[in-house]
């Protein structure tokens, strides 16, 4: 029988201003919150056999700190939706490169449908793959994709 510590381990970790979803943009970033996605994708990792840790911070070093965690812990991938630190930050680049796990670098909406400086991704120089622009289901699709590495 296998238990849920006998699952792989998949990080979703979120940037800056995530926590407003729901109420921040909504035109662009949806009415879902970041507590409804969570435990939207909690659900849907429990039918992919992996065990799902969901976090977000404000600060970049911190999420520094939590991919380099998950390599510590043996994680199968790390999920990241970095907000605007995608576009800013070569420490993140640096940490994916350091961490060599895969990333799914995730956006809710498609930022190469937004204002020019959206368009450069550092994370995406780095990561496996990109999901973006399919709102809150993104978070899905990119755990299917996690689960099919």
């Amino acid at each position: 029988m296998t238990t849920i510590a006998d699952r792989p381990l998949v990080m979703i970790l979120n940037g800056p201003n995530l926590n407003l979803l729901g109420t921040r943009e909504p035109a662009i970033y949806g009415h879902d919150t970041l507590n409804a996605i969570a435990a939207r994708s909690a659900t849907h990792a429990d039918t992919l056999g992996l065990t799902l840790e969901f976090r977000q911070s404000n600060h970049e070093g911190v999420l520094v700190d939590w991919m380099h965690e998950a390599r510590a812990r043996g994680a199968k991938a790390l999920i990241l939706n970095a907000g605007a630190y995608t576009h800013t930050s070569v420490a993140l680049h640096d940490a994916i490169k350091a961490i060599e796990l895969p990333v799914i670098e995730l956006h809710l909406s498609n930022p190469h449908t937004r204002e020019p400086f959206r368009h450069e991704s550092y994370i995406g120089r780095a990561a496996k793959g990109v999901i973006a622009g399919f709102g809150a289901a993104g978070y899905l699709l990119a755990l299917d994709a996690v689960a099919r590495l």
